[in-house]
């Protein structure tokens, strides 16, 4: 009885708001979904739901003629004559018989052949005929999860903020916009949110966009984790093959050849399925292909089904996408996904008149209260009409919204939550006032246990308070941290605070203080949990710490679009520490080494002296070109292939408590991808800088470069590393010039090498340069495969790393594992 209101309820918002409405189906009354619905020669268009429903809008009475256009059926036009509103208009759609010529020569190639070189030829053409235009956007997006589980490694799922029934299966998301785009290909587009939705999110932002799903079949590549290539691209043989599946005639006597495209090698990023190719003008009909999640280095994901339709307008002689969808499923850890994305393109103006004001920097931006739009706002501009499992989840989850938002709601699950328990004690706790949106949060000593020679076994605890703002995404942090050295015997501790005041312009602010044990390197080069394995298992005390007493200061926030300020100030203690243990799990031969870097075997012999200086640092970031979306919670910032990023530091030592610590010191950085088409990304990190007045620094405030002797690989890429370099042996207090790069085949070459191919991975080739005065430069090349795992856990990597020094040179291998990133 519920469903039965809700689906009465549902008939009448359609018929309450909709000018022709209607149902299409098969000669077997089977609902057709994605149906193309338009009125003739013009770019008023909508498509039919799941169910195979639609609404098509006309404002005015008269006489219409309207198309039905679905692959594998014949193009249907109904004439109508409309007197009043609403007119309903169902109909039957008769399947496509398609002919195929007899092939006179047996030895003759196929004719798809011939009919994908000509849409190859036209292609610039055809292309050109859509190169600038105004549309109308509309995107619904629709994620289901089916038998999750209740627990995964141990952490409760929960079900979903009530999305999952008894059986753990529902929608987990359910989403639309409508928006207004001015296109310019290649790349200019401007789309105004008018009117965005989320089921069970009252702020509505959705992420569901026109920029994203823009896939041109007439360029040579589709965006995706790597570019797939199109079946018409310049080199399309080279990846397809092509058969001619038949062809059949449109409604207004044009020919539409039917393609099958078939991969040549399993593992290229490649699409299959089938292209429709109008004859002469070889134009795309219609599009309907799929792609495996390896092909696109996606593992989670498990197919992916890209649909495109296009219609005819003989008054403008074009061929326009008025439809497209993404269906696809996937599944990890227990988890199975499937979905459909749904994209409607209409009333296209071709060839405007774009000002110069059209295109800026701002590329997505949102109307006032573009979240807020009621139900009849929706029910009149909505394209596609709802389906009752999608209307049924909009309601549900706006109750349940309501509910789970309230004071009552929220404090029974802290309650239930909060409760402690002493194993707490060692593997920390979270008290949570969900309602005013804070937590305290206790880090357990269980899980910070660490090991290394100056302090032996250390244990860490602390305390943090986080408050939110989920409306504009700011937040409150302050937390303490303990670490005790149980072999040094002493307690160190420091407090810390940071604040976001908006996420604009992304304005912080932090302050931190007390006293820590560090490494020399700021960048912590090598990870406590590597640093503990080393040590305990193989004896390599890598790891060089100093004790720092200290106060800090820092701000940061983008200043104006593309440009980004970051400063800080530090008054720092700093006091050399020695080795206080010589305890391993291992190797009980081998000694350890000092805790000074550059003399090893002194254990006498500190690294630096007690001093104390005053620092303060301020660096600029450039992001030329850098595009943005503009949301009511903030701005989102978009990166542009096409230019570097530019980072100047200057940094300046002062009031030291001797004059031989203080210092000045410059340095620039510049890093970019450079996109490859389908033939890989090449990136390159390069750096350089000098030190005034430097002679007799303290090595705390030397330049200290990212080291690697543990043969562990610890990020996903080696951009801002040497894999072979010993962590300490030239920093430098003079100049210096670093350069890195990393071609990351994208599967281009390995997917060409027998058996290397069955793996399903990436060949990596790096480069890596530092240049010093007075010695010879120091360089390293390597060879890898990236991607590395078993099924869909692609958490490795492996390199064989040779190293160069004048005429000294050293290999190795690295073992990457990406997982650490997480866990440090």
């Amino acid at each position: 009885m519920k469903n039965f209101f809700l689906f009465a309820f549902l008939l009448i918002s359609i018929v309450s708001n909709s000018q022709i409405k209607g149902l299409v189906t098969d000669e077997n009354n089977q609902p057709l979904p994605l149906v193309t619905v338009l009125v003739d020669n013009t770019y008023n268009s909508t498509t039919t739901n799941e169910k195979g429903f639609y609404e098509l809008n006309i404002k005015q009475k008269g006489k219409y003629t309207i198309i039905f256009q679905f692959l594998g059926f014949k193009t249907k036009k109904v004439a109508i004559n409309i007197d009043s509103f609403p007119h309903d208009l169902n109909v039957k759609l008769v399947e496509e018989k398609y002919t195929l010529n007899e092939v006179v020569v047996t030895n003759q190639e196929d004719p798809a052949k011939q009919i994908i070189r000509n849409a190859i030829a036209a292609k610039k053409e055809n292309s050109e005929r859509t190169a600038k235009y105004k549309a109308d956007f509309y995107s619904r997006g629709l994620m289901r999860i089916k038998d999750a589980p209740k627990k995964i490694l141990g952490q409760e799922l929960g079900d979903f903020d009530g999305a999952l029934d008894s059986t753990r299966t529902g929608i987990l998301y359910l989403s639309e916009t409508v928006s207004k785009l001015s296109f310019q290909k290649p790349d200019k587009m401007k789309e105004t949110i008018l009117a965005s939705k989320v089921a069970g999110k009252n702020n509505g932002f959705s992420f569901n966009n026109a920029a994203s799903v823009e896939f041109d079949f007439y360029e040579n590549y589709l965006p995706f984790q790597v570019n797939i290539i199109s079946p018409i691209s310049d080199n399309a043989f080279s990846y397809y093959k092509f058969k001619i599946d038949g062809s059949f005639y449109t409604e207004d006597k044009q020919q539409v050849n039917k393609i099958k495209v078939i991969p040549r090698r399993d593992t290229e990023p490649v699409v299959e399925g089938y292209i429709y190719i109008v004859e002469d003008s070889w134009a795309i009909y219609a599009v309907d292909v799929n792609i495996k999640g390896y092909r696109m280095q996606t593992p989670a994901l498990d197919n992916l089904i890209l649909k495109q339709s296009f219609s005819y307008n003989k008054n403008d002689n074009i061929w326009t996408k008025n439809t497209q969808s993404l269906d696809f499923v996937a599944g990890l850890l227990g988890i199975n996904l499937s979905g459909r994305f749904t994209y409607v393109y209409s009333n296209f103006e071709f060839e405007p008149s774009f000002d110069k004001k059209t295109f800026t920097r701002e590329v997505l931006s949102f109307e006032k209260d573009s979240n807020k739009k009621d139900n009849d706002f929706w029910n009149s501009i909505r394209p596609v009409p709802l389906t009752l499992e999608e209307s049924t989840d909009y309601t549900k989850k706006d109750s349940i919204q309501t509910l789970r938002q309230s004071k009552e709601y929220l404090d029974s699950i802290d309650r239930k939550n909060n409760k402690f328990s002493l194993f707490d004690v060692v593997s920390g706790y979270n008290y949570k006032n969900s309602y005013k949106d804070w937590t305290l949060s206790y880090s357990g000593v269980l899980t910070s246990l660490r090991f290394n020679t100056v302090q032996g076994y250390v244990l860490s605890t602390g305390f943090n308070y986080l408050k939110n703002n989920r409306e504009n995404r700011t937040y409150t942090s302050a937390g303490i941290i303990f670490n005790y050295g149980l072999e040094e015997q002493k307690l160190r501790m420091k407090a810390e605070y940071s604040q976001k005041f908006n996420n604009v312009n992304d304005a912080l602010l932090s302050f931190s203080g007390g006293r820590d044990i560090v490494q020399f390197n700021a960048n912590n080069p090598i990870s406590s949990i590597v640093n503990t394995v080393s040590t305990l298992f193989f004896k390599n005390n890598f790891m060089k710490l100093y004790d720092k007493s200290f106060i800090n200061v820092g701000y940061s926030q983008e200043v104006i679009n593309g440009f980004s300020v970051y400063t800080n100030m530090e008054y720092s203690e700093r006091k050399p520490l020695f080795n206080t243990t010589d305890y391993t799990v291992v190797k009980k031969d081998k000694v350890y080494t000092s805790n000074n870097p550059l003399l090893p075997f002194d254990y006498n012999k500190p690294i630096i002296m007690k001093h104390n200086l005053i620092k303060a640092r301020i660096t600029g970031k450039i992001n030329f070109a850098q595009e943005y979306w503009s949301r009511p919670d903030g701005k989102f910032n978009l990166s542009n292939d096409k230019y570097p990023t530019v980072y100047l530091t200057y940094e300046k030592g002062f009031a030291g408590n001797e004059s031989q610590y203080n210092f000045d010191y410059v340095a620039s950085r510049v890093s970019h991808d450079f996109p490859l088409g389908n033939k890989g990304n090449l990136g390159v990190n390069i750096s350089a800088g000098k030190f005034f007045n430097g002679d007799n620094i303290s090595f705390v405030d030397y330049k200290h470069f990212n080291g690697n002797q543990t043969h562990i690989g610890q990020s996903d890429r080696y951009l801002n590393v040497f894999n072979m370099m010993p962590y300490y042996k030239y920093s430098t207090n003079d100049s210096f010039f670093e350069a890195h790069a990393e071609y990351d085949d994208k599967g281009f070459i390995a997917n060409k090498i027998p058996l290397i191919n069955l793996l399903k991975v990436n060949m990596i080739l790096g480069y890596h340069n530092l240049s010093l005065p007075g010695i010879n430069p120091y360089q390293e090349f390597s060879v890898g495969l990236d991607n590395l795992g078993f099924g869909k856990f692609k958490l490795f990597r492996l390199d064989y790393v040779r190293s160069y020094q004048s005429t000294i040179h050293r290999d190795g291998i690295v073992f990457g594992l990406k997982i650490l990133n997480a866990l440090n």
